[in-house]
C-alpha cells in the first residue's frame, strides 16, 4: 500500500514498486483515512506513508494500526520525524526525494522482517508456544530471576549462550527479539518479549532507551545527535527514556571547572 497526499510521489513509489520483485501493489491512497477504510477490508503487509498529511497525519495513522499485522515505512521530507517514526515501531525511514537504491534498502529491511517472522512461526512448537504465552503473562513480575554472567536463548533450532558481557544492544521486533553481541557478525534471533529481558538484564548494567531498544551501557561509545552509537551502528533515543539517560550521563561526565 501507498498512502501519500502528494500524487507525484505515489507515481514514483508506484513505478519502484511495480520493477521490484516480491513486491504487488494493492492499493494507492492519498489519505490515511482512506487507508484506515481499506484496511478494514483487506490484508496489508507493507505500507509506504508520508507523514505530514491533512487530517491523519502518518504518525498518527501507524498508531492507530500498530496492533495490525502490517509494517510501515515512513517516507517524508522532513528528517526532523526521524525519532518518532522510530517510536512506532516502523520498518524504516526513507527521506525525499526518494532514489530507488534507498527505496531497495527499505524493502530488504522489510523482506528481512517477514522472513524472520514466517521462520519464527515454523520453527515453533506447542512447547516454545506455551513458553512464550509464559513469559507474556509473567512480564513485570517480582519474581524474575535477574541474569549474572550469561543465559541461553533458542535460535534457529539450537540453543545460543549469550553473555551479558558481550552484549551491545537488544531489538525489540514484535514477539521476537534481536540481539546484537560484539564479536559475531550476524546478530542472533529468538522468540521472546523485550519486556522480559528488561526484567531480567541487571539494570545497572542495560538500560531500555526506546520502545523497542535495550542498551548495555558499558558498550556505548558515543552519543550524539538523539542516538547512542555502538562501532557503525546507531540506535535511536525516544523522549520516554532520555531523562534516565541523560542521568546516566551527567553522573558519568568529568569536565573541567575552569576555563
Amino acid at each position: 500500500m501507498i498512502i501519500d497526499d502528494e500524487p507525484l510521489a505515489v507515481k514514483l513509489l508506484q513505478s519502484y514498486v511495480e520493477k521490484t520483485p516480491g513486491l504487488s501493489l494493492k492499493s494507492t491512497h492519498n489519505s490515511a483515512m482512506q487507508a484506515l477504510d481499506f484496511l478494514t477490508r483487506e490484508d496489508v503487509d507493507l505500507i509506504f506513508c508520508d507523514i505530514q498529511m491533512p487530517d491523519l497525519n502518518g504518525l498518527q495513522f501507524a498508531q492507530i494500526i500498530n496492533h495490525m499485522k502490517s509494517r510501515i515505512i515512513f517516507t517524508t521530507a522532513f528528517d526532523q520525524y526521524a525519532v518518532q517514526s522510530w517510536d512506532t515501531n516502523a520498518l524504516y525511514y526513507l527521506l525525499k526525494p526518494i532514489d530507488y537504491s534507498s527505496f531497495m534498502k527499505g524493502v530488504a529491511k522489510a523482506f528481512q522482517w517477514f522472513e524472520l517472522q514466517n521462520q519464527a512461526i515454523q520453527t515453533e512448537t506447542p512447547a516454545t508456544s506455551a513458553a512464550i504465552d509464559d513469559i507474556n503473562m509473567e512480564q513485570g513480575s517480582s519474581h524474575d530471576t535477574i541474569l549474572e554472567d550469561s543465559f541461553f536463548v533458542k535460535s534457529d533450532y539450537r540453543l545460543v549462550r549469550i553473555r551479558l558481557k558481550n552484549i551491545l544492544f537488544i531489538e525489540g521486533l514484535r514477539d521476537y527479539v534481536r540481539i546484537y553481541v560484539e564479536g559475531r557478525q550476524n546478530s542472533v534471533v529468538s522468540l521472546m518479549a523485550i519486556r522480559y529481558l528488561e526484567n531480567v538484564l541487571p539494570a545497572q548494567q542495560f538500560m531500555r532507551i526506546h520502545r523497542s531498544y535495550i542498551v548495555n551501557l558499558d558498550k556505548i561509545e558515543a552519543y550524539e545527535r538523539g542516538q547512542l552509537v555502538f562501532g557503525e551502528k546507531r540506535v535511536p533515543i525516544s523522549d520516554a527514556y532520555k531523562e534516565a539517560l541523560q542521568k546516566y550521563f551527567l553522573e558519568r561526565t568529568i569536565q573541567s571547572k575552569t576555563q
